[in-house]
């Protein structure tokens, strides 16, 4: 073990003079409480450490020691359902309500091992040797850790509970050393685990919101951001998707937030009911919470943390969704130390390599196959606080070169009480096209058609709205009083979704894909009675529009007869309106009746 002698501190950073050699990225510990840190900078004669928590107390003259590996966190059955901070340590017992200053990490529980292997059995990086029983209902798997040497298993323990950093095997490498098994291992932070190969996504993450899903669809093992001002619903917008996202996994990185806000989510999160289970949503998630009273520098660190613990599910095979709140909390800490190290800074005072840094984060996210060949995936959402909603700011701009979808959040559509307040014109799915396969394997054949032609009523509507407020609609002709009222429809029926019903808080792909096609046949269906004369009041008027404005409310799900009903009262209300319609001289009149 090296060790150095603090030179000089400010903040979360410290200057030390080493007395060993030191690598980058190595954990230290400082000082008699053992505070957590990691090497950031090598000179010559000195090193640069940034400290993961609170620096008072500390002055020159007090002892770092190397601890000879990078900056690590502990993997294993005992992360689900448990709250931790940015390091990775539990909080949240009521025995013990505060964080303790330094390395007293102690993640260890009580799990169920069944093994998988005999002894004499060959067993490679990420091979499953156990399944692990966490709680009632989910099992994972006891895996190789990803670094370790392939070898032969000479010694496995029986069914039964054992401590998750117990051993359970040894296994014999080819070298012939002798290595032991635990159901937990450590891995850096900042290194992605190892792949068999990643894969092109092909699917979308279904999160059972009809903005999301069918206009700004999100591929599973892909990114996207939120950005959004104070008060649009970025946190909301979270728990929904955390909540009806087909994941197996969530992992929550509270990162920065306020105190109260990240407490109020927990008390949320302890109280939701999974719908596929029916228990507590809380025990297949993760939270990892850094509030803004917490040591700036930890909430570096917790972005990575976050993203490993997603990483290690995936290995299992699991589907995981990453959230992270925010990662505009996150760029600040950045910016804070890297003007302590007298950096020079870049756009808005952050650090040059914010955008590398962004990259970094956000490519770790990805559709693979496992090192033992089993499908999983980290699906990335990041949550961005743009300084007085200005989506001109670096961190927007720089995470919009990144993510593969943007759901911009605006505030005249949350101050109107729209959710999902998402604007549709400001918002983007690069994934969108790659995805309509799966579209039409679910029925929606038309689903490509049907989604740009949304999106160009909402962008004519915008136009159009600008001419309505200084003529009045009444003046305009009755073509684009048509548009306006098919984009009403769009907007109330089909974006529009409380999270609040019970009915319409989630919809699934094959609804969703119903309300598509009928919306999609009253605007072409529409046009037609335009040409023949009749008028958008007319139209509006009949109960048919009342029906589709409703439907999301008053058609629950698996309704299928009430939605072929609505289309039957489709079909005959336009037939309706046709032979209303028809000019006096397609029928016999008096005139021609004489001889």
């Amino acid at each position: 073990m090296t060790t150095a002698t603090t030179t000089w501190i400010s903040g979360p950073v410290l200057k030390a003079r080493p007395d060993g050699a030191f690598r980058l990225r190595e954990a230290v510990t400082i000082g008699p409480e053992q505070l957590l840190g990691e090497v950031i900078r090598i000179a010559r004669d000195e090193i640069v450490v940034q400290v993961y928590e609170d620096t008072s107390g500390l002055r020159p003259g007090t002892s770092v020691t190397g601890r000879g590996q990078l900056l690590s966190v502990r993997l294993g059955p005992g992360l689900l359902g448990r709250i931790f901070d940015g390091l990775l340590r539990p909080i949240g017992d009521p025995q013990d309500p505060y964080v303790t200053p330094g390395l007293k990490v102690d993640l260890a529980q009580v799990a169920y091992f069944r093994p998988l292997c005999v002894p004499g059995d060959r067993v490679q990086a990420g091979q499953p040797i156990g399944e692990i029983g966490v709680f009632e209902g989910a099992i994972l798997r006891c895996l190789v850790p990803p670094d370790q040497a392939p070898g032969v298993i000479v010694e496995i323990a029986a069914a039964g509970e054992y401590r998750d950093d117990e051993v359970i095997g040894r296994l014999r490498t080819d070298d012939g050393r002798l290595q032991a098994l635990t159901m937990c291992h450590d891995w850096p932070v900042r290194v992605p685990r190892p792949v068999m190969v990643r894969l092109p996504s092909d699917e979308p993450m279904v999160t059972g919101q009809r903005i999301i899903d069918c206009l700004f669809p999100i591929a599973r093992g892909g990114t996207g951001a939120i950005p959004g001002g104070f008060g649009t619903g970025k946190t909301v917008l979270l728990e929904t998707v955390a909540k009806w996202c087909d994941a197996d996994v969530i992992v929550y990185v509270g990162c920065g937030e306020r105190g109260n806000e990240l407490a109020g989510l927990l008390s949320e999160f302890a109280e939701l009911v999974d719908p596929r289970s029916g228990r507590p949503l809380l025990e297949r998630t993760v939270v990892i919470a850094n509030t803004s009273n917490m040591p700036v520098s930890a909430r570096e660190a917790s972005i990575y943390t976050g993203i490993t613990v997603a990483e290690y599910f995936r290995d299992q095979g699991l589907n995981v969704t990453l959230m992270a709140d925010s990662t505009s909390r996150w760029a600040e800490a950045l910016r804070e130390v890297s003007g302590r190290l007298g950096e020079l800074p870049g756009e808005a005072g952050h650090p040059a390599y914010l955008s590398s840094r962004l990259a970094d984060f956000y490519e770790r996210a990805a559709k693979v196959r496992t090192l033992n060949g089993e499908l999983g995936a980290v699906t990335l959402l990041g949550a961005v606080s743009p300084p007085s909603g200005d989506f001109s700011e670096p961190v927007t701009n720089h995470t919009k070169r990144y993510v593969g979808c943007l759901w911009t959040l605006d505030a005249r559509r949350a101050q109107a009480r729209f959710y999902p307040a998402i604007h549709p014109l400001q918002s983007y799915s690069l994934v969108a096209a790659a995805l309509a396969r799966w579209w039409h394997n679910q029925g929606c054949t038309r689903w490509e058609t049907l989604r740009r032609r949304f999106l160009t009523l909402l962008e004519e509507e915008a136009r159009l709205e600008r001419m309505a407020r200084i003529i009045g609609r009444d003046a305009m002709p009755a073509a684009q009083r048509l548009t306006l009222l098919c984009a009403q429809l769009v907007n109330q029926a089909f974006l529009r979704q409380s999270a609040f019903s019970p009915v319409d808080r989630y919809a699934t792909p094959a609804r969703q894909a119903v309300m598509m096609r009928l919306i999609g046949r009253f605007v072409e269906g529409s046009e037609e009675l335009l040409e023949r004369g009749v008028t958008p009041e007319q139209i509006a008027a009949t109960p048919l529009f009342r029906g589709l404005m409703r439907m999301s409310e008053e058609i629950a799900e698996g309704d299928w007869e009430g939605f072929s009903s609505l289309d039957r009262e489709l079909t005959n209300t336009f037939r309706r309106l046709v032979e209303a319609g028809r000019e006096p001289d397609e029928a016999p009149g008096p005139a021609a009746a004489q001889p």
